[in-house]
């Protein structure tokens, strides 16, 4: 027994779902990633799928590629994700996905005739598992609150996961810009911070204890990643007097929400 493929289908095949997956990924994590992007990163999963199923090779390695190499660089392409937490995280949602979507369109398989039917029922597993998604996200509590933010300073960037704080309304009294803010260790990853203790001045805020005073200072540039990246010159950012590691660690800074709406 055996079967005939033809290459091509399995290539569009494949490109067709890696980009569904791959988009599903860049949402729900928030990348921020083009859609040219995604699509480059589709076009290397599918051609290294093809290479692998082409080229001989014993079946166990065929098998540890198709699960390791093949969606790493996939996934590396188009989100760019490069740190380990988050890489992994990236790769346990990529198949989370895969499962979900792939059991959708399993039910329905048999019943297909032509490939637009095929992409049809690709594009509502999509659907579904976004409304999936929303719904898991509701009942946990978490919503669309986490986001990704990077801050520039002249010696580097470095990113951040950010919890959008409706509670904070915190503000500087002299400029009216919003505060957002960082805990110390936090604060130490950016780029610089020590040069620039000079530029350091305190605020009155107001906490649990009572009113307090707290570090603020300006970086370079700030932007946050959306759907549609929002960049905003000198933002204010405060230093609290605790870490800022809510969930499990999952964000390291409070982004004052009116720093989205202005």
């Amino acid at each position: 027994m055996y079967y005939e493929l033809y290459i091509d289908v399995f290539f569009l095949e494949n490109f067709m779902m890696d980009s569904l997956l791959l988009c599903l990924v860049n949402r729900i994590m928030k990348c921020g990633r083009p859609a040219g992007r995604l699509i480059a990163g589709a076009a290397v999963g599918s051609l290294l799928a093809c290479l692998v199923v082409a080229v001989p090779m014993p079946g166990i390695c065929r098998m540890i590629l198709f699960h390791t190499a093949v969606p790493g660089l996939m996934l590396y392409t188009g989100t760019g994700i490069r740190k380990p937490g988050g890489f992994i995280r990236a790769y346990a949602l990529l198949y989370g996905c895969a499962v979900f979507t792939g059991g959708m369109m399993g039910l329905i398989r048999p019943y297909m005739r032509a490939a637009g039917v095929f992409y049809g029922a690709a594009v509502l597993a999509y659907a579904g598992f976004m409304v999936f998604w929303k719904l898991l996200a509701r009942l946990r509590g978490r919503g669309e609150d986490l986001i990704r933010v990077s801050l520039y300073t002249e010696q580097g960037a470095v990113e951040f996961t950010a919890l959008v704080d409706t509670g904070n309304g915190l503000r500087d009294f002299v400029t009216g810009d919003p505060v957002s803010v960082l805990g110390p260790r936090a604060a130490e990853k950016i780029p610089g911070v020590d040069g620039m203790q000079a530029g350091f001045r305190l605020i009155p805020y107001r906490c649990v204890g009572g009113d307090a005073l707290m570090r603020v200072f300006r970086v370079s540039r700030m932007c946050v990643h959306m759907k549609e990246d929002k960049w905003i010159d000198r933002p204010l950012l405060g230093i609290g007097d605790a870490e800022v590691s809510g969930r499990g660690g999952m964000y390291e800074m409070l982004l004052n929400p009116a720093v989205i709406a202005e």
